[in-house]
């Protein structure tokens, strides 16, 4: 029944996800394929994104495929959010929210962790698999700027861009004894539409200018995770079945993919009286332009330190290459980017029955990264810091969490634009410990 459940779940929300539309408004969006989308799932994010070298049995890791195989329980995670971001420059500021559904996933081990009680015999090998639906990238943007010409007037211009693009992963994982490897392969599609208007505001009856290009993209992705587990305290383990503290190294990139595009573009001049378009002089009108683009190689590292069930904590360093970014659909100059994360967790108590807040995950996280994107002549930097709660509830007699997420940051500090935001997130972790377990019979 739990297992029907969690599929019915995942076709019923993959539908609802994929018909999704981007309600992001961020002007730096308009450069590259979009804003990318943290990769990290909603109780990863309340940790500062400290991903590489973190593994959880009853969470879902979806950075670092080599974890899936410390799971030892299924685990099905859907999450919301709601994002504040009031956007400022030297004259003006705007106040904008959006949310939407996050992301959803689900892994499991392929060996039931029972079964080998049953067997008396653990065996050095675990296998898990996952799958998950995640935004790659968001588009969504809506400025208006004037300038004065001596000779035409005033001229208002308007810029927007709507979609982004989203992966589909299929992951597995093998781990053998204290190592671990995984491997996510994907399909990378999406749908990006960009408009720009000219308005010729001091010249009565003039022809506006309209230029839009709307173009497809799709293509596949990878990549790979490798996570080694060292036990600090094993003697004290194996002959007083203390809490186990450990330490854990973890890796994952990936090399440059391709995507391939197809386009369609018009550019008019339009006669527009009273709100009324009148007449239209097509000047360019082209579609199914096809051609290709590379998404950059990306490699992470990361340490953590685990004390039994009381706390961890934990580091990852990131590098993008962006500068070798291609697309034909919309040609684009981008930098490297780097990225430090920190964070980890407290749980007072995991075992106390009497006191509810004893036994909840609180995490927190600071991050700060330089941006692929240029402005001025000065690469965009964002930083944040990050809070949570994973609190434990009972599901279909199984033991379950919710997770609350609280990120506030800035990106562009001292730039044209600065955009202060802060986001509230929301996700469901739902665990069963009965799937694939093996049944004995007397």
């Amino acid at each position: 029944m739990i297992r029907t459940t969690f599929i019915l779940l995942f076709l019923v929300l993959g539908s609802t996800f994929a018909s999704a539309q981007s309600n992001a408004n961020s002007p730096y969006s308009r450069f590259g394929i979009g804003d990318p989308v943290d990769f990290h799932t909603m109780y990863m994010r309340s940790m500062g994104g400290a991903a590489a070298g973190y593994f959880d049995p009853y969470h879902i890791n979806l950075s670092n495929p080599a974890s899936y195989s410390a799971l030892r329980a299924t685990a099905f995670d859907v999450g919301v959010f709601a994002n504040y971001t009031r956007l400022s420059d030297d004259t003006s500021s705007d106040n904008l929210w959006n949310g939407n559904l996050g992301y959803m996933s689900l892994a499991f081990p392929l060996k039931n962790p029972f079964s080998s009680l049953l067997d008396r015999s653990e065996s050095p090998y675990k296998f898990a698999m996952a799958f998950a639906l995640i935004p790659n990238t968001d588009v969504g943007y809506n400025i208006t700027s004037f300038e004065t010409n001596p000779e035409i007037g005033q001229i208002e211009r308007n810029f927007s861009g709507s979609g982004g693009s989203s992966k589909f992963i299929w992951g597995n994982s093998m781990a053998y004894k204290n190592y671990h490897f995984g491997l996510n392969l994907g399909y990378l599609f999406g749908n990006i539409d960009y408009s720009r208007f000219a308005f010729f505001n001091d010249i009565p009856a003039s022809f506006d200018n309209d230029f839009s290009t709307s173009y497809t993209m799709n293509g596949l992705y990878w990549n790979a995770g490798f996570l080694y587990r060292k036990t600090l305290n094993k003697k004290d383990v194996e002959e007083n079945r203390a809490a186990i503290n450990e330490i854990t190294f973890g890796f994952y990139g990936k090399t440059n993919t391709s995507f391939s595009t197809e386009a369609d573009i018009l550019d008019r001049s339009i006669l527009i009286l009273n709100g009324q378009e009148l007449n239209s002089d097509t000047l360019r009108n082209e579609s199914g332009i096809e051609g290709s683009g590379t998404l950059p190689a990306e490699f992470a590292f990361g340490l953590n330190y685990f004390r039994g069930n009381k706390y961890s904590v934990g580091f990852e360093i990131a590098q993008t290459y962006w500068s070798q970014y291609k697309n034909d659909a919309n040609p684009e100059t981008l930098d490297n980017s780097f990225r430090v994360s920190f964070g980890g967790y407290l749980r007072p108590n995991y075992k106390s029955y009497n006191n509810f807040f004893k036994r909840v995950f609180y995490r927190y996280g600071l991050y700060y990264n330089t941006d692929p994107r240029v402005v001025g002549q000065e690469q965009v930097k964002t930083y944040g810091a990050t809070f949570g709660m994973g609190m434990p509830f009972v599901f279909q007699r199984k033991v379950s969490h919710a997770n609350l997420g609280i990120e506030f940051g800035r990106k562009g500090s001292g730039s044209l634009i600065e955009e202060t935001f802060a986001k509230i997130s929301f996700s469901f972790t739902f665990n069963d410990d009965e799937w694939f377990i093996k049944r004995k019979y007397n």
